[in-house]
């Protein structure tokens, strides 16, 4: 889905590729520092622009959980994530009953619901192991 008059140029081309690759959730100084090994010549200043346009565009995600940077996610579809509160290790969720919920509710109410978001908050596993 592009915004109009918005161009795929290669830097935009390679952020994308490298957010579609990781299930890390990554901040943007983090998607710098990989877009630096195939172009190093990017700022990152064009790294923040083009992580803007391609949120804008809704191929990406920008996860703000109030602390003082966002996280970026390269799947844009509707899905949910458990945010470690021990690590900050941020991890998608495969939750088929929330799909489910979401039916539900429109047929309930006959509301159209365009998207939603919703997070869950705990240790994961490797926190746990530790205590």
């Amino acid at each position: 889905m592009a915004v109009a008059n918005q161009r795929m140029t290669r830097q935009k081309k390679v952020i994308l590729e490298i957010l579609k690759n990781t299930k890390s959730h990554p901040t943007a100084d983090w998607v710098y520092a990989e877009a630096r090994k195939v172009l190093p010549e990017i700022s990152l200043g064009t790294v923040y622009r083009n992580l803007n346009t391609l949120c804008q565009a809704g191929e990406i995600l920008e996860l703000n959980y109030g602390s003082s940077f966002s996280r970026f996610d390269g799947n844009p579809q509707n899905h949910y994530h458990f945010v470690c509160t021990s690590c900050g290790a941020v991890m998608d969720l495969d939750l088929p009953v929330m799909v489910e919920l979401e039916q539900n509710l429109q047929e309930a109410t006959g509301l159209r619901v365009t998207h939603h978001r919703m997070e869950f908050y705990g240790q994961c596993c490797t926190c746990l192991d530790k205590s």
